[in-house]
C-alpha cells in the first residue's frame, strides 16, 4: 500500500516533532510520507527545502497548488485551529489538529460539526492516547483489576528556567501552566477514568510574581463517583511530571519514579511506572500486598498517532481523540481556569 502524503501547518516545536516522526527511516512505523510544509517564515522554507517538499506561505497557497495532501497536521496558533481545519475540511481533507482543538468551545465545537456534516475526519493530537503505557493502563484500570475506582491522584511539577520566561506572554495572562499543560493531564484522566462531573480549583502566583499563575491545585468528581486531585506547578523542583520520566522527550534527563496513582476498591496502579498492587488472599491494611511490573513495549506516540491517523483517513478506524471528545477536555480546562478565579465549583455534567 503505498504511503499517504501529509502536509504539516506549522514549523514550530510540535510541528518539528510530526515531521521528525514523519521522516522516521523505519518505514514501518507508519505508512505517512512529508507532502509540504505550511509556514510563513524562512525557517520553514529551509526546513521545506532539507526534507525536499513543496513551501507554502499559508493554507490557501496549499490548497490552491493542484497537489492537495492526503491529510494535513495542524500546528499552529491555537486560535488559527479551526480556520484552517475548517479550511482542509471544505476541500475534503482529512485533519489532525494539535491540542487543543481551539482556543474556544465555541470555536472547538465549529471544528467539529464542520467535520461531520462534511463526513470529513478530524482527529485531535492528544498524542499521550497513543502512548503504550497509557494503553496499558487503560487497559488494567477498563477490565476492572483494580476493583471500583476510588482516587486518581496527579502530579504534573516541575521547575521551568528563568530563560523560559523572557518570551512576554509566558509572564501574562493564559501563559502559565494551566492552559498549556494541564490540558495533558485533564485528557489523561478523562481517557483513563471517565468524564469530569464537576472540578473546583485554587491558583497562585506566589512563587514568581508574575500575572500568570505558576501553580495550581485541581479536585475533580468523576462521573463514576470516584475523587481525583492534580497538584501542577512550573516553579517546583520535581522529578514529578510526565515529561521527565515516560521518555517522551529526550531532551529531559529521565527520573524513573512514578507521577500518576489510581486506587481501587482491589487494587492500585502508578503510571508511568506500571506497578500494579493488589491483596494475595485477605484484604485490609494488615494483608500483604503483592507488586506485579506489567509488561511493556515501548513506542513512540507521535509515529504512532500517525499510524492511526492513516488508518482514519484510510476509513479503518474511528479517530481516538474526536473533536468532541476533545472539545470536552478543552471544556474542562478551560473551567480549571474559572473555578480558580471565581473560587466557586463548576459543574460539567448535568445532574
Amino acid at each position: 500500500m503505498s504511503p499517504l502524503r501529509i502536509a504539516v501547518a506549522g514549523a514550530g516545536v510540535i510541528g518539528k516533532t510530526h515531521i521528525d516522526a514523519m521522516s522516521d527511516p523505519r518505514q514501518d512505523a507508519h505508512p505517512c510520507r512529508l507532502a509540504a510544509i505550511v509556514d510563513p517564515g524562512e525557517g520553514a522554507r529551509a526546513l521545506a527545502e532539507r526534507h525536499g517538499v513543496p513551501h507554502h506561505a499559508d493554507i490557501g497557497a496549499l490548497l490552491e497548488s493542484g497537489e492537495l495532501p492526503d491529510g494535513v497536521i495542524v500546528a499552529t496558533p491555537n486560535a488559527t485551529h479551526t480556520p484552517i481545519g475548517i479550511a482542509c475540511i471544505e476541500r475534503g481533507i482529512p485533519v489532525l489538529v494539535e491540542k487543543p482543538i481551539a482556543d474556544t468551545v465555541e470555536a472547538a465545537r465549529r471544528l467539529t460539526d464542520a467535520a461531520e456534516r462534511a463526513g470529513v475526519p478530524l482527529l485531535v493530537g492528544h498524542h499521550r492516547r497513543h502512548n503504550p503505557i497509557l494503553r496499558m493502563a487503560r487497559e488494567v484500570i477498563g477490565r476492572g483489576d483494580l476493583g471500583a475506582l476510588v482516587t486518581a491522584t496527579i502530579l504534573y511539577t516541575f521547575l521551568k528556567p528563568d530563560g523560559y520566561f523572557d518570551a512576554v506572554w509566558r509572564r501574562e495572562e493564559g501563559g502559565g501552566p494551566i492552559l498549556i499543560n494541564l490540558i495533558h493531564e485533564i485528557d489523561t484522566l478523562r481517557f483513563l477514568c471517565g468524564d469530569i462531573e464537576s472540578l473546583q480549583a485554587s491558583s497562585s502566583n506566589r512563587t514568581r510574581g508574575f500575572a500568570v499563575e505558576d501553580t495550581a491545585a485541581v479536585l475533580l468528581r468523576l462521573r463514576n463517583g470516584a475523587l481525583a486531585t492534580v497538584s501542577l506547578s512550573d516553579a517546583a523542583a520535581t522529578p514529578w511530571s510526565w515529561d521527565m520520566t515516560t521518555g517522551e522527550s529526550p531532551q529531559f534527563a529521565r527520573q524513573h519514579v512514578p507521577t500518576h496513582f489510581f486506587s481501587g476498591t482491589h487494587g492500585s496502579l502508578t503510571v508511568p511506572t506500571l506497578e500494579l498492587w493488589r491483596y494475595e488472599g485477605g484484604r485490609g491494611w494488615l494483608d500483604p500486598f503483592t507488586r506485579t511490573a506489567l509488561p511493556l513495549k515501548p513506542g513512540n506516540p507521535y509515529a504512532l498517532q500517525l499510524a492511526h491517523f492513516a488508518r482514519v483517513i484510510r476509513g479503518e478506524e474511528a479517530p481516538l481523540a474526536g473533536g468532541s471528545d476533545a472539545t470536552e477536555t478543552l471544556r474542562a480546562t478551560l473551567a480549571v481556569k474559572e473555578a480558580a478565579a471565581t473560587g466557586q465549583p463548576v459543574r460539567l455534567l448535568d445532574a
